[in-house]
C-alpha cells in the first residue's frame, strides 16, 4: 500500500486564503507573502491532491466544485489553528496595550461585547475599544486597528481578510403584518411603513433597485443610529433590511416575502500592516475572523 502524506498545512492556508479573497493578489497579502509564492503553494496542493481547485474568472478565481468540498474541510482546520494561536498568545505575558475595533452600532452591540469578553478572559492585560460607527474608519491614521467592513479596501497598506457572506432579508413586527397585511408581491411592499438606516434616499434607491416601489414618502421613521432603527421595527412602526443572523436572535419580528427578496453581502475584516509584528493586533484579529466565520 502506497502512503501519501497529509498536505502541508502551509499550502492549505494558501488555498484557504486564496478562497476566502478570490485572487492570489488579495491572499498574498492577508498571508504577507509574495504573489509567485502563494501561486507555487497553492499549484503544489493542487498537484498532491491531483485536483484543480480554482478556475480563472476575468480577473478574479472561483473554487471548481472539487475546491468547495476541500474548503469546508480546510475552514475547520483554519479554526482549529486559530484557535491553537490565539490561546498561546494570549497567555504570553507581554501581550499588553491597547485595540481598538470599529464596527457598525448593530454589531457593537449584537456581536461585540461577546467577543470582548472572551479576549479579556485570554488576555486580560489587553484594553479593547470598540468604536460603534456607521462611518469607515480610516485605518491609516489609526481612526480603529481592526474594521469589520462590508466592501473591500482599496489602500495597498491595509491587510483584508473576506470572513464569510453575509445574508440579509426584509423584517417587520408580526404584530404590524397582523395589522397592515402580509404582502404577496414585492409592489405590494410599496404600501407598508418603512423605517430609514442612515440617508433615507440612499436606502430608497437602494430598495427601488430591488423591484420594490417605494417612494422617500415611504419611510415614516428614520434614525442615523442602526440600534434606534432596528428597535422601532422591532416595536411594529415599519419594515426595513436586516442581517438574518441577527433578525433571528428577535422574536417580535418574521421576515417579509424571504423567498423573493434578499441581500447577500460580504462580511471583511480589515487592518492596518502592523498585524504582521504586534501580537495583540494579530491577537484580536484572528479572534474576531474566528466568531464571524460561524455567525
Amino acid at each position: 500500500m502506497n502512503y501519501q502524506a497529509p498536505p502541508d498545512w502551509n499550502r492549505l492556508r494558501a488555498f484557504l486564503a486564496t478562497a476566502e479573497a478570490g485572487s492570489l493578489s488579495g491572499a498574498a497579502k492577508v498571508l504577507g507573502l509574495t504573489q509567485p509564492t502563494l501561486s507555487r503553494q497553492v499549484s503544489a496542493l493542487e498537484n498532491q491532491l491531483s485536483l484543480l481547485l480554482f478556475e480563472r474568472v476575468g480577473r478574479g478565481l472561483e473554487l471548481t466544485d472539487a475546491g468547495r468540498e476541500l474548503l469546508a474541510h480546510v475552514r475547520e482546520m483554519g479554526a482549529a489553528a486559530d484557535r491553537l494561536t490565539v490561546s498561546a498568545i494570549g497567555q504570553q505575558s507581554g501581550i499588553s496595550g491597547r485595540v481598538s475595533i470599529s464596527a457598525s452600532d448593530i454589531l457593537s452591540h449584537t456581536l461585540l461585547p461577546g467577543v470582548v469578553a472572551e479576549l479579556r478572559r485570554r488576555a486580560p492585560q489587553l484594553a479593547i475599544e470598540v468604536v460603534a460607527t456607521n462611518q469607515l474608519s480610516d485605518l491609516l491614521r489609526r481612526e480603529a486597528d481592526i474594521a469589520i467592513r462590508h466592501v473591500r479596501p482599496e489602500q495597498p497598506n491595509l491587510v483584508a481578510r473576506r470572513v464569510r457572506e453575509g445574508h440579509g432579508l426584509f423584517y417587520a413586527a408580526s404584530d404590524y403584518l397582523a395589522r397592515k397585511g402580509r404582502p404577496a408581491t414585492p409592489e405590494a411592499m410599496a404600501a407598508l411603513d418603512w423605517v430609514a438606516f442612515g440617508d433615507p434616499a440612499l436606502m430608497c434607491g437602494h430598495i427601488r433597485a430591488m423591484g420594490v416601489p417605494v417612494s422617500p414618502e415611504s419611510f415614516v421613521v428614520h434614525s442615523e443610529n442602526g440600534i434606534v432603527a432596528w428597535e422601532m421595527v422591532c416595536s411594529g412602526m415599519g419594515v426595513c433590511p436586516m442581517d438574518a443572523s441577527i433578525a433571528a436572535q428577535e422574536p417580535r419580528v418574521e421576515p417579509v416575502l424571504p423567498e423573493v427578496l434578499s441581500v447577500d453581502f460580504p462580511v471583511w475584516l480589515v487592518t492596518h500592516r502592523e498585524i504582521h509584528n504586534s501580537p495583540r493586533i494579530r491577537l484580536v484579529f484572528d479572534h474576531l475572523a474566528e466568531v464571524l466565520a460561524r455567525v
